[in-house]
């Protein structure tokens, strides 16, 4: 991160700029293909799930939470809109930071309650991709005029420098995209994150809850197909960015319960032999019929387990909030304790 990325944010918040790209925002094709190169030579074969979000995979996502059996997106927007108010009577006035904030949209349940006529609000959406950014930003300026948009085009680590010049702050963190992360990807983020955030300021987690196998297999095999598609959009940006002259026919989109990991893991399946041809690297990989890559995982939690965990970090959990079949979750936690760090049992656990 650029050292002087946060006097340019100061300067951009002060000028009313609506977008800011971080430092390093847009990863190359040669990143890609050194991630690719990386996780199919690993074993098991796994590939990184942040190159589901190029603009195809964005907008298949988005169709994905439009689906009737994915109940994530609609569940939470439901508790926001319930006890949005309540959590603005806890936290008080406060600028709002949303990490992987996409078009904002359940965000406006908190943002009509956040709204001071007297004082203008301040909301810093952070997220890879700057079209979200900026339909983002048209959407708010038409429906809210006190609030002061200002987007950072980055990765979730591009909001950590700037942190402290926020405070009072709430840190937003919406559905449950933490489940998207390995275990010591999650022990480096709440450190991160912990590291930066002043005493006294807020963090709004949402998590997805243990469940019926049946709902939660479910909501990763929609009947439209749509997650499948999204899926082998992997495999079809690696074949425009990276020449890899894959068969995507010969794939198919798996998602299944892990009961040991706890949580959902979703492959692609290969039917045949292929050779992934990786072009900026000139390698070739060869995948065995039979084969499954993982591509994206979706941890499941307990509320319980994950506020002892947070603990852990400085975090104090002042409300929870759920649903009435209890599927789905919000903490709103307040950074409390600046002591050194402990150690998490988190960073002990495998991919």
């Amino acid at each position: 991160m650029s050292s002087d990325f946060p006097a340019r944010f100061r300067a951009a918040v002060g000028s009313g700029a609506t977008l800011i790209a971080a430092p390093g925002t847009r990863e190359s094709r040669l990143d890609f293909a050194r991630s690719v190169a990386a996780g199919l030579s690993d074993e098991p074969k796994w590939l990184h799930c942040r190159f589901l979000y190029d603009a195809e995979g964005s907008r298949l996502f988005e169709r994905i939470t439009q689906q009737p059996e994915y109940y994530p997106t609609r569940t939470e927007a439901a508790i926001l809109a319930r006890h949005a108010a309540e959590v603005r009577e806890i936290t008080g006035p406060r600028t709002l930071v949303e990490l992987g904030s996409g078009y904002s949209v359940k965000t406006e349940h908190l943002l009509n309650t956040y709204v001071d006529q007297d004082n203008p609000l301040l909301y810093v959406p952070v997220d890879v991709s700057d079209s979200s950014l900026r339909e983002a930003s048209k959407s708010i300026a038409e429906r809210f005029s006190d609030v002061r948009f200002t987007g950072v085009n980055g990765t979730y680590r591009s909001a950590f420098p700037i942190l402290r010049q926020l405070s009072p702050q709430m840190v937003i963190f919406l559905g449950s995209s933490i489940g998207n992360f390995n275990p010591a990807e999650t022990t480096a983020f709440c450190r991160n994150l912990a590291g930066h955030l002043p005493t006294g300021d807020n963090f709004l987690l949402g998590i997805d809850l243990v469940k019926d196998i049946a709902v939660l297999e479910a909501a990763y095999n929609d009947a439209a197909g749509v997650t499948a598609a999204f899926t082998k959009n992997y495999f079809a940006r690696m074949n425009r960015e990276l020449g890899s002259d894959i068969d995507i026919d010969r794939i198919e989109h798996v998602a299944t319960w892990n009961p040991e990991l706890c949580r959902i893991e979703i492959f692609a399946h290969f039917h045949t032999d292929q050779e992934i041809y990786i072009e900026p690297l000139d390698e070739r990989i060869a995948i065995a019929a039979g084969e499954r890559i993982l591509v994206e995982i979706s941890r499941k939690y307990r509320v319980s387990e994950v506020a002892d965990e947070l603990a852990r970090f400085g975090f104090d959990t002042r409300r929870v909030y759920t649903d009435q079949k209890e599927w789905f979750a919000l903490l709103l936690l307040e950074r409390s304790d600046d002591s050194v760090l402990r150690r998490s049992p988190f960073a002990a656990m495998t991919r």
